[in-house]
């Protein structure tokens, strides 16, 4: 399929710099985000130039059509555990319509311990028996946000040995660290922490420009366009000891701690600062602005 976008007319063509860069073993990508397939580019120049091969994060939606989620796992992807997706997709089960924003935000604020119920929050949400995407919710027995949690550590528990599944078979790890896209960068999530401390794989920031000029919309067949990705220098485990956490905390259960949350923040924000000086111009931060320019709130979901 990606064959012809590289080879034939309108031809998408290809630069990479600073490729003699990437470590001779597993590692982590950080790469902007500007469209829906600004990694396949990349990834036919890995498989055509240095025979490497990726799995990549994507987000769960990507899975509720089978033909597209069979397309998904056979291309290595591995589905990310995200709170959003499965408050909004068991909202708009339930309730039988997408929530609206403030909707969204009390049903995460519930679920994140942030208070009580508000009237914001659907009365059938909370007492209505039901499977929550697959975990059985008795109102009876537990609360929806205790639900929640144990559909969540659940997913977690199986996204943790799908990744390591990805080292342990020698491939590299693509990571979109904003979560979401955007022409812009924006401020990147702790999930690119969790996984390089918890894994301690090399992380290799990757600045694509171009990219959004050949995927204009949701359509994988590319226009013709120039794409440039940037090889930044690697970042080892060893260098980002400043960000280390605890032996025996688990980095993808440290969030609930504030102190760890925020010393894996930082650490994503420096990847993230690397990878702004790798983009031109018009992928930068666009000055203390950090929010994604692209969709936002529970439509990222949908």
């Amino acid at each position: 399929m990606l064959t012809p976008n590289y080879h034939l007319p309108p031809r998408v063509r290809i630069a990479v710099e600073g490729a003699d860069r990437l470590p001779n073993e597993p590692v982590i990508y950080a790469m902007n985000h500007t469209d829906r397939y600004n990694y396949w580019p990349w990834q036919y120049w890995l498989w055509r130039n240095e025979k490497r091969f990726t799995a990549t994060w994507v987000k769960g939606k990507y899975y509720e059509n089978k033909y597209v989620g069979r397309f998904m796992e056979l291309t290595n992807n591995i589905p990310a555990p995200s709170l959003g997706y499965v408050l909004t997709k068991d909202f708009a089960l339930t309730v039988g319509r997408a929530p609206n924003s403030d909707e969204y935000r009390a049903v995460r604020n519930l679920c994140e311990g942030k208070g009580a119920p508000s009237t914001d929050v659907p009365t059938e949400l909370l007492e209505r028996p039901r499977s929550v995407l697959g975990v059985d919710f008795d109102p009876a027995r537990e609360t929806y946000a205790e639900c929640v949690s144990r559909l969540m550590d659940a997913m977690s528990a199986r996204f943790v040995e799908l990744n390591a599944e990805c080292f342990e078979l020698g491939l590299d790890l693509l990571i979109f660290p904003q979560g979401t896209r955007s022409i812009r960068l924006s401020r990147g999530r702790i999930g690119l922490a969790q996984c390089a401390l918890r894994f301690k794989r090399p992380i290799v920031p990757i600045g694509c420009s171009g990219s959004d000029k050949a995927y204009p919309g949701g359509s994988p067949w590319a226009r013709g366009a120039s794409i440039t990705y940037r090889v930044g220098e690697p970042l080892p485990h060893s260098e980002l000891e400043q960000f280390h956490l605890p032996d025996a905390v688990d980095p993808f259960g440290a969030e609930q701690d504030p102190a760890h949350r925020n010393k894996m923040q930082a650490m994503t924000d420096l990847v993230m600062e690397r990878i702004n000086d790798l983009v031109d111009p018009p992928y930068q931060f666009d000055g203390k602005h950090v929010d994604s320019d692209g969709v936002a709130g529970a439509d990222r979901f949908l």
